[in-house]
């Protein structure tokens, strides 16, 4: 089974870009999109009902802002916008989609802002996401991956000047620290797994060519709980991809 995570940073945008060839040539078993900017209203069929597919969607009530959207090849016992919580699900942040042996939540978690306004707001969210995932999986005893852009590099090695963004958001202690806890809660990061080291990234600045040379944070990420862990067969990003200054992230499990 093939799950792609994807910030497309507008959809609309995207598919300028050659999104639906992506989409055809990947063709994964299940898309998860955040920041798609966009209520289904706004887009053509190609985009609304894709070859192949089932499509959810949350919006954010502010148009052009946030959202988050499924892809789905095979059918699923249930998919559920939000997460019960108003000042969230206004945002569009959340999917949760229930399949035969696993629950998958597509979350885009909050950016703090540069003058760091929103850092509460995130982590709030981020605590809230969490906790309904570990309530899934309390209630129905299914294991959970949870995707998406969690905005917030984990350690040094998750962003190319670590130094140079310790008072940043994305990069704060306290953000830093939540992943700590997430990872003392039970999940795991599925990148971590198969790659150990250095110099993986998942979003570049458009400025100053820093795609083109590499300096970016992993901010976007597949965490699962233990009993996944087995089947695990691949996690990688696709930098070489354009169309959003994000990079898909693919996890294959058996």
């Amino acid at each position: 089974m093939k799950i792609v995570s994807w910030n497309v940073n507008g959809i609309r945008a995207c598919v300028r870009h050659g999104f639906l060839d992506w989409l055809n040539a990947e063709k994964p078993d299940v898309l998860c999109l955040q920041e798609t900017k966009a209520h289904p209203d706004q887009l053509d069929e190609s985009l609304r009902s894709p070859p192949g597919y089932t499509t959810y969607w949350s919006a954010a009530k502010k148009k052009g802002y946030s959202g988050v959207s499924l892809f789905v090849k095979n059918p699923v016992l249930r998919t559920v916008e939000g997460i019960g919580s108003q000042e969230f699900d206004d945002e569009g942040r959340t999917l949760i989609c229930e399949f035969d042996d696993f629950y998958l939540v597509n979350g885009y978690f909050p950016n703090g802002q540069p003058d760091l306004g929103r850092v509460p707001f995130k982590l709030k969210y981020s605590d809230t996401v969490e906790a309904k995932a570990l309530s899934l999986k309390a209630q129905s005893g299914k294991p959970v991956v949870i995707c998406g852009d969690y905005n917030t590099a984990h350690r040094e090695i998750d962003l190319a000047r670590p130094k140079e963004n310790e008072g940043n958001t994305g990069f704060l202690p306290q953000e830093r620290a939540w992943i700590d806890r997430h990872l003392e809660n039970g999940f795991i990061d599925a990148f971590r797994e198969f790659e150990p080291g250095p110099g993986h990234y998942t979003w570049w600045s458009y400025r100053a060519g820093a795609r083109r040379r590499n300096v970016g944070w992993r901010i976007d990420y597949f965490f699962i709980t233990p009993e996944l862990k087995d089947r695990l067969l691949k996690c990688y990003h696709q930098p070489q991809v354009i169309g959003s200054d994000h990079c898909p992230v693919v996890l294959e499990m058996a």
